[in-house]
């Protein structure tokens, strides 16, 4: 009995210390930045975690998710290397209160907004300015203040400026953060509508149902320019394409059951982790964990996507600049609104459309004239990531 005890507590301890030790390991892969202070917000004082519980519960939450495209160490090594960082692509993400929706809107990158003074770490600030490109945002905080705390501060501060919403943390991953998270789910399946060749992106692939791993995923996040699936040159195309990256890999994760199988949970959650910098809200596991577990009935059709409604800037054919259609959206949001809704089709009452006499008085031979419908770039168009579901050919 003595020596079954002792194996018992043996393996308890074994399992404690094994647990810890990913733990310790996750946490510590997450670079947390804190830039209220730039923002001219007091930081929160940290609570202690109390098992899985959403910290939020209750309140809505409006995120920043951005994608750099930093050219040093390992991620030199796929997009080449280069000096200083940008962000090309940003997306606002909101969490409804009742967890029951998120939306996922991009912001161009050539969108011309107006840009708040930022106060970098160092306690300098920049001027304010108009008619600038939502790209520089970034790039100047980084450029001015040398550290990626100032240019997301710089972001942040700017969005909250331009959509009146509290953004409540933010999420950074490079290159290779991506590729790994791609790779951990076992690649994602999305639908080529053309052959692509993308020779900048190292990116070549066949039109069909098609599963990409890591880097054929960033190749297609990433192509600008070549040919095929609208590869012109277009930021808007990109994002679209981004969107239903984006769309394909929350659908492999929620078809997988990732989120309940643990060792490709703990496995995903290592990539992502790895290459991740977030706000001190996010870069919690216990915060993180609770969030997500909040969100576990959520259903694809739940998830809407869309980029911000623009038209060509008045100033600059190649810029864009933000329509009255961007303000309801934003408002939308800040009410914990849905930001598309869909109108219930009218139904014709059964009894009055059996006693209808049918109208004999045009001619079946002759079509009536129909006026045209105006179409928007797909890029702007608001989709569900069930929509995305398509069958190739």
């Amino acid at each position: 009995m003595r020596v079954t005890s002792l194996a018992v507590v043996g393996v308890f301890a074994f399992a404690a210390t094994a647990a810890g030790s990913v733990y310790y390991t996750l946490q510590n892969n997450i670079e947390s930045v804190d830039v209220s202070a730039l923002l001219g917000n007091d930081p929160a004082a940290p609570e202690e975690p109390t098992g899985i519980t959403d910290p939020n519960a209750g309140l809505p939450i409006s995120l920043v998710l951005l994608g750099s495209d930093d050219r040093s160490g390992v991620n030199a090594e796929i997009g080449g290397e280069d000096e200083g960082m940008r962000s090309d692509t940003t997306i606002v993400l909101h969490i409804s209160a009742d967890r029951s929706r998120m939306e996922m809107v991009s912001i161009p990158r050539d969108s011309l907004v107006e840009v708040p003074s930022c106060t970098m770490t160092d306690g300098t600030t920049t001027d304010a300015t108009s008619e600038t490109m939502f790209n520089e945002v970034f790039s100047r905080g980084w450029n001015y203040g040398g550290d990626i705390d100032s240019a997301v501060g710089c972001t942040v501060k700017t969005l909250q400026s331009l959509t009146g919403l509290t953004i409540d943390g933010f999420a950074l991953v490079d290159f290779a953060g991506f590729q790994d998270m791609i790779d951990a789910i076992g690649g994602v399946s999305i639908c080529i509508p053309e052959d692509i060749a993308a020779p900048d992106a190292g990116l070549y692939l066949t039109a069909g149902q098609q599963t990409l791993d890591g880097v054929q995923a960033l190749g297609l996040a990433r192509a600008r320019k070549g040919t095929g699936a609208n590869m012109d040159g277009s930021d808007l195309n990109r994002i679209g394409r981004q969107q239903e990256l984006l769309a394909a890999t929350l659908r492999t994760v929620l078809d997988k059951n990732i989120l309940t199988n643990t060792p490709d949970l703990l496995k995903f959650l290592n990539a992502a982790t790895s290459s991740l910098t977030a706000s001190p809200e996010l870069a919690s596991l216990p915060n993180m964990s609770g969030l997500a577990y909040s969100l576990r009935t959520i259903t694809s059709d739940k998830i809407t996507f869309m980029t911000i409604p623009i038209t060509t800037a008045p100033s600059n054919e190649y810029r864009v600049v933000w329509t009255s259609e961007a303000d309801t959206v934003w408002a939308n949001m800040v009410a914990d609104q849905p930001i598309v809704t869909v109108e219930e089709p009218e139904v014709a009452d059964p009894a009055a459309t059996a006693t209808e006499t049918p109208d004999t008085s045009v001619d079946p031979a002759t079509p009536e004239e129909t006026t045209p419908v105006e179409t928007k770039d797909p890029g702007q168009e608001a989709f569900t990531s069930a929509d995305t579901t398509a069958v190739c050919g």
